[in-house]
């Protein structure tokens, strides 16, 4: 500890902290103008200089360290001359009408703070107001020069948009086109306008509602990082998104999406009052009415076809006590484990995997680990667009020194700064990863230590593995074979190595089988069990990983114990029996009715019909079906076309819970706003149906915290995880007590299968997708930035102004050979179907291959792709379809 006196008192602090810092824990406040705790400090604003005794000159305080014995003084006459006077420069061009309008801006406060009003001579100047960008308004007729907004898009975001442009008087920020922010490489994440001490830049919902009321912490409903945000409201509505400064896995970042993406809840088309389609049209009745025919339809199919025949679809947008709930429904008042979630289509099979090979189907490290790893090797997955928050983190280690592999088809933003990229013919990524393997086995880079402590079958899988040299895989995947060599010799020599996927590893008929040749590269090279290093799979939605977690899975129970295993436990729990007969998941679910032995859906959350690769498949089961619930926010695409009854659902501003987040960690979700309209929670409408089926002592809870203290009665590796524990930020399971501080690393001694891991021989086989002379491009499916999903939330905000529609990415090359132009609307066709969408020429993409987002219903895109399926967990094969592209089509179909 360092003992200092700070204005004639004497303190004790703990070493390496700035006298800022020490300032702070005494409650001293001095002005800053270019200190943001985010970002590294520099000391140019000069507002914040303090005197240390001994000193010539005073100190900068925020990038001063505090040392021993030091006597500071921090609000002297002359200090506060020097303030004043830096103040009243800054004032004289900066305008009074902003400081009046929003009084409680940083600089505005301290402007305020010195009695300065009256110096605020400044004029706005139209020519340096930007309007152009949907979400961030520019008037840089406010900007005071503190460069933090240059800073943090530098080095929070690595996005490099705001550039210092001339000397002097005649200093000007600018975005990096030289023009409009829209125009611009801006991404949209706020964290300029988070920094921002004055008006220069503004989040637009504050300068047309306000600024908020009442503040709010929860936890974004996008994708599955799960960064921590406050939520501001005014007059019952949602106006301003920021991120939480002291979030673990945000660290005060958001994207554009968990930032400003929430105007949905107020979308005109929002649905707020329960339906049941009768002859052909909706009418809106009561809960009372919508719950009771419900429940009579459900009885009524089981009734006549048996339990079997009915099946129950959790949602990755629901939280964990509400997802726990749908499968308790399932199993106790349907009496079948026909349960499933999206996880099916996306990460079961990295669950799968993981659970055989090393005994827990879940990420083996934290996000912090991403700043603790020398060598990141990034597969399947376009962190920077579908995982921003990550994405901004590997980016920053990189540019901080990291080594960077990554395994795509096409050059994402990642592989522009890759050492190694690896751009594999989409369905070959088990030869690349194979080939990998081999050199590593080959050239003796595996790691003895661990091989001898903690592996098994060495010697069959070295015969195995050598056959798979990187020239054979370089003839099939298309990578040469010596940057296979490079990056296997990175990947093992350059540790600690971590690696991330997604669904680019997953979605394949070999996807299972992609994710166990992942695990064999971080069991060879001893990357598994320690600090820097893992397997993490990239998880797509919110709370996918809760949703599968709780037990929406038709062989799991809550806690991914299989059925027969935890089958006495959860009974005793639960005094009610749990079904012995094996569920149908998802895709199983729509082969029996296409049969004509499944009847009826509940969808929770869940747009099946949209998402389901195979459409045409998809609509032909959900016609044959005698009943369909849709619980949602909207008529999604299911609802409108088959729908029975609609139940309308709060929005996760709207309820209490929690969510888990890809690196196990489970945090908070708070209610912000009231429930628009009659819509309800999740959990109180499968409350109610439950009651309806006279089955309410199984489910007589009152709250979401009483139905979280359930699940770690039958979960007990998340027992310690309880509401008080994590009011103050999430946990990460295992936490068996309640004092026990949760696991941030998995197997850093022994695997639950035992204190040994197998490693797996993983035979090619590949996609009977293939390219040919009718169908000769392959295409690719994905996400984008800017839209999520299904688009149910994103497609109803401005993020439309930004991406409208889908589009199909086509290589320069292709596009001279088929003579396509930018926006050119054409028909792609593949074996199974078509879709039309316009073009859009794009460098990433290589020759032969194409790329394409599923986010919107009017081009549906599932219509194109295959009925192949993962031959392990059945998650359909969304990354590989041979297709030809058609011209002459006017528009896209409506």
């Amino acid at each position: 500890m360092l003992q200092a006196n700070i204005n004639g008192e004497s303190r004790e602090f703990r070493e390496g902290i700035s006298i800022l810092d020490a300032l702070g824990a005494m409650g001293i406040e001095v002005p800053t103008l270019c200190h943001d705790r985010r970002l590294k400090p520099i000391g140019g604003c000069r507002l914040c200089v303090v005197n240390v005794q001994g000193w010539s000159h005073p100190a900068t305080a925020c990038n001063t360290l505090l040392t021993d014995g030091m006597v500071i003084e921090t609000h002297t006459p002359e200090l506060e001359t020097r303030r004043r006077t830096v103040l009243r420069l800054l004032a004289q061009r900066y305008p009074a009408a902003p400081a009046r309008q929003f009084p409680d801006k940083e600089f505005h406060r301290t402007i305020r703070a010195y009695g300065l009003e009256n110096d605020l001579l400044g004029k706005p100047d139209p020519d340096l107001a930007d309007d152009s960008h949907p979400y961030i308004g520019v008037d840089m007729s406010q900007c005071v020069s503190c460069y933090r907004c240059v800073r943090i898009c530098e080095e929070l975001q690595g996005q490099f948009v705001w550039q210092i442009w001339n000397r002097g008087a005649a200093t000007l920020i600018r975005p990096d086109s030289g023009t409009t922010l829209m125009e611009s490489s801006c991404v949209g994440c706020g964290a300029c306008v988070d920094t921002c001490p004055t008006g220069a830049l503004e989040d637009k919902t504050l300068l047309t509602h306000g600024h908020p009321a009442s503040w709010t912490r929860t936890t974004c409903a996008y994708c599955g990082t799960g960064c921590e945000m406050n939520v501001g409201a005014r007059d019952g509505r949602i106006v301003s998104v920021v991120p939480a400064l002291d979030a673990p896995v945000s660290k005060g970042h958001l994207c554009i999406k968990g930032r400003y993406a929430f105007t949905f809840v107020d979308a005109e088309d929002r649905i707020t009052q329960p339906l049941i389609r009768e002859q052909g049209k909706w009418k809106s009745v009561s809960w009372d009415e919508a719950i009771a025919f419900g429940a009579a339809g459900l009885r009524r199919v089981i009734e006549k076809y048996g339990a079997r025949s009915i099946g129950v679809l959790g949602s990755a947008r629901a939280t964990n006590e509400e997802n726990y709930l749908a499968q308790k429904f399932t199993r106790v008042v349907l009496g079948t484990n026909n349960v499933d979630c999206c996880a099916r289509v996306c990460h079961t099979p990295s669950a799968a995997a993981m659970k055989l090979m090393i005994g827990t189907g879940a990420a083996t490290n934290s996000f912090d680990d991403i700043e603790k790893a020398a060598t990141i090797l990034v597969c399947g997955a376009n962190p920077t667009e579908n995982h921003p928050i990550v994405g901004a983190r590997i980016k920053q280690r990189k540019l901080r020194g990291a080594n960077l592999i990554v395994i795509d088809p096409r050059k994402i933003e990642l592989a522009k700064h890759a050492d190694v990229h690896l751009a594999p013919r989409p369905g070959t990524n088990i030869p690349l990863l194979n080939a990998m393997a081999c050199a590593i086995v080959e050239e003796r880079l595996y790691d003895r230590q661990f091989l001898a402590a903690r592996l098994l079958e060495f010697e069959e899988f070295q015969n195995f593995i050598q056959q798979w040299t990187p020239e054979r895989s370089a003839s099939i995947c298309g990578v040469e074979a010596e940057l296979i060599r490079k990056a296997a010799r990175l990947y093992a020599g350059a540790k600690p190595a971590l690696s991330v996927h997604g669904l680019g590893m997953t979605e394949h008929t070999q996807g299972t089988e992609g994710v166990m040749c992942l695990l064999n590269l971080a069991l060879l090279t001893g990357n598994i069990g320690k600090p820097g290093t893992g397997i993490n799979p990239l998880r797509g939605q919110n709370n996918v990983q809760g949703s599968a977690h709780m037990g929406c899975d038709p062989g799991n129970l809550t806690g991914s114990v299989s059925v027969q295993e935890g089958k006495g436990l959860f009974e005793s729990v639960w005094r009610a029996p749990v079904p012995a007969e094996k569920g149908l998941n998802l895709l199983e679910m729509m082969d029996a009715a296409c049969a004509g032995t499944f009847k009826a859906l509940w969808a929770i959350g869940y747009d099946v019909f949209l998402t389901n690769a195979d459409a045409r498949t998809t609509k032909r089961a959900l016609e044959s079906l005698e009943l369909v619930i849709v619980q949602d926010m909207f008529l999604n695409e299911t609802a409108k076309k088959f729908g029975s009854i609609f139940f309308p659902a709060a929005s996760s501003f709207e309820k209490d819970g929690t969510f888990m987040n890809a690196e196990r960690r489970v945090q908070r979700v708070r209610k912000v706003i009231e429930p628009r309209g009659n819509s309800q929670a999740d959990w109180e409408i499968i409350c109610a149906v439950a009651r309806a089926m006279g089955k309410k002592e199984f489910f007589d809870f009152n709250s979401p915290e009483e139905i979280w203290n359930e699940i770690r009665r039958v979960w007990k590796a998340g027992s310690g995880i309880t509401y008080p524990r994590i009011e103050k930020g999430g946990l990460q399971w295992p936490c068996p007590s309640e004092d026990h501080p949760g696991t941030k690393i998995l197997h850093t001694e022994t695997f639950p299968i035992g204190e040994r891991a197998k490693l797996r021989r993983v035979p090619y086989r590949a996609t009977g997708e293939t390219t040919s002379a009718e169908f000769p491009f392959l295409l690719t499916t994905g996400r984008s930035l800017y839209q999520f999903n299904a688009g149910t939330m994103t497609m109803r905000t401005n993020n439309t102004k930004i991406r409208p529609t889908d589009s199909l990415d086509v290589s320069p090359q292709d596009a001279v050979c088929l003579e396509l132009r930018d926006g050119m609307i054409v028909r792609i066709r593949s074996r199974h179907g078509e879709a039309v969408l316009p073009v859009k020429i794009n460098p990433a993409v290589k020759p032969g291959e194409l790329f394409t987002t599923f986010h919107t219903a009017e081009i549906f895109l599932n219509f194109v792709t295959s009925p192949h399926r993962d031959r392990h967990v059945d998650s359909p094969e969304y990354k590989v379809t041979a297709v030809r592209i058609e011209q002459g089509v006017e528009k896209p179909p409506t």
